[in-house]
């Protein structure tokens, strides 16, 4: 057997140009392997910014008996998907992986089975077809709406799933298909649907993420954030914000060293000058000024995702802006306290505003907001709040030069495992008035507005609440649209208003209750009653 891992720029046997300007692609030959496909259901352009794809596709083709190559959805084409690496088709692998990350990419995975001339249900697949997987944060938090069309569904982070996976899948594939599937759903982390779980399948996580290396392995400018070296700082979240999945799909909360993460970064830039630091919560990282300093001190350009508002000190900002650090993102959630306070956001106007007035005098170019629209207990006057101090915001930057204020506005989308996991979405016409009332107000004031569109995050809604009487409409679904959802809907006459516009009682039993996010019920309750009390 022969193992070639080499820069794959310039080659001329990768389907499509843009294969070509890679750098860093593992190529294996296949014989006497497992063939994996590692599936991304989105677009090569989003995929190879998901640093997820990076670790996953590292960590399968680190064991020697596993070929590993990617598989993106490519939307305009009118070819069935096939592999970056090889080219092959979806059924010459042994094992479709896919990993999802939005509830709107269920569409896509729909899309890639039939047009990978797949079975798209599992019950309709023998042993002269894949084994169809799927992981990723969606999965974790609510498999129900796809299990339907899935053999295994993982349950938590790869890395401490698939050393145990991958022995079972290469003793069994070849033989009888019930077998391995039964095998695999004694592993850890594992749900089968079609051998319900006697007892809740455990959210899986590493216990130490200095163990594995989570950076960019391919590099390519054919990506949104094509000219970064990606470099995971850490994994998880301990502030509790009521609305937001990452306790329940990333937690606890864990750090990499610092010694690492700088000698990450050094290797970093041999392929980029910009170190992209990755993590739901940079800032909260307990050494993140000496971090800032180690990467500044090796020359490297960072780049930072969305950062706490009460974790920016004076030092990291001006580390930061040493660093060259061009945008800077904050996420305020909502424009008033009292709102703030239900969501157990933890921050203040007072705090948002100093942050503002911090980041406006080391002259960042940009300043981004994120806020979210139709949050519980939300009023008519909370979109008002919104402008206000969006408008108090910009103020304080201008006081210091030309930051350029963007704001983010996106509906609330209650997950599973939160707990807002019980609540309703605003009705549409609702969140469509919140979003007149920032749209007449901000562009005129030179602040940029991104919208999320109310319509297709309530589909979303409607998945990310679901079961698996989903999976029918999904499989109906020919051309992905509003009006193409809608009549799946239609024909398979499902209460949409239930998933979406219901308030479900605490005792009520769940489509994910086969999951145990670690998450405790109590907690969860609890909360709830904190935030409407």
């Amino acid at each position: 057997m022969r193992v070639t891992a080499r820069k794959t720029r310039g080659t001329r046997d990768r389907p499509g140009a843009r294969f070509t300007r890679e750098e860093g692609a593992i190529v294996k030959d296949w014989g006497g392997r497992l063939p994996v496909a590692l599936i991304y259901p989105n677009s090569y352009y989003l995929g190879m910014s998901n640093l997820g794809i990076h670790v996953i596709y590292s960590l399968l083709n680190s064991y020697p008996r596993v070929v590993g190559e990617r598989v993106f959805f490519e939307k305009d084409s009118r070819n069935p998907p096939t592999a970056v690496e090889s080219g092959r088709p979806l059924a010459d692998f042994a094992v479709l992986a896919f990993s999802i990350s939005y509830e709107l990419d269920y569409f896509n995975v729909v899309a890639m089975l039939k047009a990978g001339g797949i079975p798209l249900y599992a019950a309709d697949r023998d042993e002269r077809h894949p084994i169809v997987m799927a992981g990723g944060p969606c999965i974790t938090a609510n498999p129900a709406p796809l299990s339907p069309f899935f053999d295994v569904m993982c349950i938590g982070e790869a890395e401490s799933i698939v050393p145990a996976l991958l022995p079972v899948l290469e003793e069994g594939i070849g033989e009888a298909r019930d077998g391995l599937v039964k095998a695999l759903a004694a592993l850890p982390g594992i749900y089968v649907p079609s051998y319900p779980p006697g007892k809740s399948v455990v959210r899986q996580f590493a216990l130490d993420l200095d163990a594995s290396d989570a950076t960019s392995v391919v590099l390519t400018r054919d990506t949104e954030l094509g000219d970064l070296f990606l470099v995971e700082v850490e994994r998880g979240c301990q502030r509790g914000c009521r609305f937001c999945l990452v306790n329940t799909a990333f937690s606890p909360m864990r750090f990499r060293s610092v010694d690492r993460l700088v000698e990450q970064a050094r290797e970093g830039l041999r392929y980029r000058r910009r170190i992209g630091l990755v993590g739901p919560a940079v800032a909260d990282h307990p050494k993140i000024g000496e971090l800032l300093a180690g990467l500044n001190d090796i020359g490297a350009e960072i780049s930072i995702s969305s950062l706490r508002i009460g974790s920016l000190s004076q030092d990291i900002l001006r580390e930061l802006a040493r660093g060259k650090a061009q945008t800077i993102a904050i996420a305020p959630e909502a424009g008033s306290d009292r709102l703030r306070r239900v969501i157990n956001k933890g921050i203040s106007e007072d705090d948002i505003l100093k942050t503002a007035d911090s980041i406006g005098r080391h002259r960042f170019r940009q300043l981004k907001l994120y806020f979210i629209i139709g949050l519980p207990a939300e009023t008519d006057d909370d979109a008002g709040e919104i402008v206000r101090l969006a408008l108090a915001i910009k103020e304080r930057l201008d006081r210091h030069g030309n930051t350029r204020l963007t704001l983010n506005a996106a509906p609330f989308v209650p997950k599973a495992g939160t707990p807002f996991q019980w609540l309703p979405m605003a009705p549409q016409e609702v969140l469509n008035d919140r979003l007149a009332v920032l749209r007449s107000s901000l562009p005129l004031k030179g602040i940029k507005l991104n919208e999320e569109s109310p319509a297709w995050s309530q589909v979303q809604g409607v998945l990310a609440r679901g079961d698996a009487r989903l999976a029918a409409a999904l499989a109906d679904i020919e051309d992905v649209s509003l009006a193409g959802w809608r009549r799946a809907v239609e024909k398979h006459q499902l209460d949409i208003d239930y998933y979406v516009n219901r308030r479900w009682d605490t005792g009520d039993k769940l489509p994910w209750g086969m999951i145990d996010s670690g998450m405790r019920y109590e907690r969860l309750c609890g909360e709830l009653e904190k935030a409407l009390a």
